[in-house]
């Protein structure tokens, strides 16, 4: 019988910007190891999010543009073109189950903003 042990995957924390070069309740977009990374200060939840820029509807990359709410809760972001909506902790399409985005780990310390790879 083989015992599948859960070990956490190593991950490498990268300063992504300042706390000041987020908009509250919004996003920017920050390249790390040469992917696009949407990172988003909930403020209104008081929660730092970061998610792939990327929209795969579309391909496109504008998350870090969209808009920022609740559903039942569930903080999501909307992508800015076509309204698929995702949630900022799973990563799920909340409008289609076809879709998901990765979600990255975020810490914000001395005001700067690290993500979890």
């Amino acid at each position: 019988m083989e015992l599948l042990l859960d070990i956490p995957e190593k991950i490498t924390w990268h300063m992504a910007c300042h706390v000041a070069d987020v908009p509250e309740d919004g996003g920017v977009c920050a390249l790390i190891e040469g992917r696009q990374i949407a990172i988003f200060n909930f403020s209104r939840r008081g929660k730092w999010y970061a998610t792939d820029n990327q929209c795969p509807h579309r391909q496109q990359m504008a998350l870090s543009r969209g808009l920022i709410g609740s559903q039942h809760d569930e903080p999501k972001v909307a992508c800015p073109f076509h309204k698929k909506t995702f949630s900022l902790e799973s990563g799920k399409c909340l409008t289609d189950e076809a879709y998901k985005i990765q979600t990255f780990p975020v810490r914000v310390k001395d005001n700067r903003v690290f993500i979890g790879i």
